[in-house]
């Protein structure tokens, strides 16, 4: 064999060695990708489910998936104080001042500032909506219905440290230049919050019932009046 033909031959043995280890190398660097997949898949995981739980705590969030009947009750949230609205019924409301739901969003409240669910209601919610197993519209709830799975009293769904911080004596001081028809005296047996305030729809001054001549502050509604209104 000629030089120039070892020589020849010595460069294409070159090139099998060069391929086969090109070939051998190649799948370890597609093995070190693995890490940086599962790097990205956990960033979006994460970035998605930081993105839901923001919006679950959102208003938007109630109406738009699990909550179906609550679909009447987002207009009532997102009603201006001072101007006319609608409560959860479908009902002309003058002042919308009169609906808490209204004030507390306007003071940055949301749904779950006053309804703080409990993950036993969230998994009993969540089997009747699947199910088909609730209301429309929804029957509307009182204070000892809406604090029962918190199991704490029903004065503690609005005075507590977190919302109002007041107590029954302060509240009596506060309205007491009502005079003989303070509300929060409790001449005829303590009176709970959501017998007058209401969040969906107007509140009412029951004391109207008996004493047409009480205060009935703007937005709200007398005895009379709330008795006359049309429950879908």
């Amino acid at each position: 064999m000629s030089e120039e033909e070892t020589k020849v031959e010595a460069a294409a043995e070159a090139a099998a060695t060069d391929d086969s280890t090109t070939e051998e190398a190649a799948p370890k660097k597609k093995g070190k990708k693995w890490p940086i997949v599962v790097g990205v898949v956990a960033v979006v995981l994460i970035a998605a489910g930081a993105g839901f739980w923001v919006w679950h705590e959102q208003p938007s969030f109630c109406n738009a998936i699990c909550h179906t009947p609550m679909d009447p009750y987002l207009p009532t949230y997102e009603a201006e104080p001072g101007q006319a609205a609608v409560d959860k019924w479908g009902n002309d409301v003058e002042d919308a001042s009169g609906m808490m739901a209204a004030v507390h969003r306007v003071e940055g409240d949301t749904c779950v500032s006053c309804h703080v669910p409990t993950i036993g209601e969230q998994v009993s919610e969540g089997m009747n909506w699947i199910t088909g197993n609730y209301y429309y519209p929804l029957e509307e709830r009182d204070l000892e219905q809406l604090v029962e799975a918190r199991g704490i009293e029903e004065d503690a769904f609005c005075l507590n440290e977190s919302c109002h911080n007041l107590t029954r004596d302060d509240l009596i001081q506060t309205t007491s230049k009502l005079g003989q028809y303070n509300p929060h005296v409790a001449q005829h047996g303590e009176q709970t919050c959501s017998n007058c305030h209401k969040a969906h729809r107007a509140s009412v001054n029951a004391c109207t019932q008996c004493h047409s001549e009480a205060y009935v502050p703007d937005g709200w509604l007398s005895y009379q009046q709330a008795s006359k209104l049309e429950v879908a």
